[in-house]
């Protein structure tokens, strides 16, 4: 036997072991036989406890064995582990004998490819995605002010109570429905669908709600496989409303969120998305009612200020009256001052015409006969009398034309000379 571990009994010839002892021995046995041993398989809830070990369970068709990687190692990995990767490890077969599992203390984990379940994953995800199920331009904005929530899970999950208990917080005057369904297991899938169109019928129905959650707690790869349902993806892609899907923790994830138009982390975070806090929306309120008031008052001071204005320039009507008297007696002397001042100045104007008159009509009479004797004497220039009292005679024929040409008195013709006193008739010789 190992060294500081006492012999079985023997008790009536017959070998008799504590419990304790013989997961000693076994352990010894083990590590004797195999240690150190090098396994390779698919990882299978792995986690990280707060004091940095490590805990996860390595499988394939035929089994799985319990590991703990101790934090002194995990510090030295070099990936990030998760569900379903294949990976080796290298360390030391051991029995825990509080509970006489058989462990596998991990020393060194490496990766040894991906896992069978993961690689389905990733095809499965590939095909749904070529089918437009992940496209961006799909996803839709939640409700800023929900008028309730359907939440899609099972009645026995924790994942429930945190739904329920966020909601409670933070919107407890919204209604909330429940459509259960298993989120495990074989029966998981089709059960989510059809709590999922249940839903989608109520919605079409006038149902009071217009956001639906589909939340689930975390575990591992397997546990969770349920969301990576072709038909539950397409489930979730054909939502009439915005739906959040909150499957897992944080480093979880489904093809369901992919589809969802919003993933959250958690159930809790889900139902914090699409519920916003009660308080600050009551605050918000509260903001907007003081802007509405001061809006009032303000409007108020305006209208009150504009009615002073007018009141002030109405006044008392006796007021308004007086003063419309007094401005009629002004504006009367203005125009009896002004007809007497035009009537003066007319006068003074006709006076002074009437004075100037005279002199002007002389002055306007002696430049006229100055002018007449100018336009006289010119005249008399032009008188052809007194051309022929210088002597000349003007010859025209017995019709009175004038000959100025000597081809116009013929030989025989008869002419008249007119002389300064008289006519003479002539008869051309040559």
């Amino acid at each position: 036997m190992a060294e500081g571990f006492p012999d079985p009994e023997y008790i009536g010839g017959a070998r008799v072991w504590a419990v304790g002892l013989l997961m000693r021995a076994v352990a010894d046995t083990l590590a004797a036989r195999f240690n150190p041993v090098t396994v390779r398989g698919e990882l299978s809830g792995f986690s990280r406890a707060t004091s940095g070990h490590c805990y996860f369970s390595l499988k394939d068709d035929s089994g799985q064995v319990r590991c703990a990687l101790f934090r002194r190692s995990a510090d030295q990995l070099s990936f990030a582990p998760r569900d379903g990767q294949l990976v080796e490890a290298v360390g030391r077969l051991d029995v825990y004998g509080p509970r006489g599992d058989l462990q596998l203390i991990v020393e060194r984990l490496k990766p040894a490819g991906q896992g069978a379940l993961f690689e389905q994953f990733l095809r499965l995800k590939a095909q749904l995605e070529a089918e437009g199920l992940f496209a961006a331009e799909r996803k839709r904005a939640l409700p800023a002010q929900p008028r309730g929530i359907a939440v899609v899970t099972s009645l026995g999950a924790a994942a429930l109570r945190d739904v329920a208990t966020t909601l409670r917080r933070r919107v407890p005057h919204l209604p909330v429905r429940i459509y259960p369904a298993s989120v495990q297991g074989a029966q998981a899938p089709g059960e989510i669908c059809a709590a999922l169109q249940r839903a989608y019928d109520d919605f079409h129905a006038g149902g009071p709600f217009d956001v639906v959650l589909l939340v689930r707690g975390g575990g591992s790869l397997e546990d969770l496989w349920s969301f990576n349902d072709a038909a539950v993806v397409r489930q979730v892609a054909q939502s009439p409303m915005p739906l959040v899907c909150g499957v897992g923790h944080e480093t979880d994830f489904s093809l369901a969120d992919f589809a969802a138009d919003l993933r959250a982390p958690t159930p809790t975070a889900a139902a914090e998305l699409c519920a916003p806090a009660r308080e600050q929306r009551l605050g918000e309120l509260a903001q907007l009612g003081e802007r509405l008031s001061d809006a009032v008052h303000i409007t108020l001071d305006q209208g009150a200020q504009r009615l002073d204005r007018i009141a002030q320039r109405l006044g008392r009507p006796s007021t308004r009256l007086h003063d419309s008297r007094h401005d009629l007696a002004r504006l009367q002397h203005r125009l009896q001052t002004g007809l007497l001042l035009a009537a003066q100045q007319q006068r003074s104007r006709l006076q002074a015409l009437n004075a100037a008159l005279p002199p002007a009509l002389r002055r306007a009479l002696r430049q006229q006969q100055d002018r007449w004797q100018r336009q006289a004497s010119a005249l008399a220039l032009l008188d052809p009398h007194l051309v022929l009292e210088r002597g000349y005679a003007y010859l025209s024929d017995e019709t009175g034309r004038a000959i100025s040409h000597t081809r116009q008195a013929t030989p025989g013709r008869a002419v008249r000379a007119t002389l300064s006193d008289g006519q003479i008739r002539l008869t051309v010789d040559r």
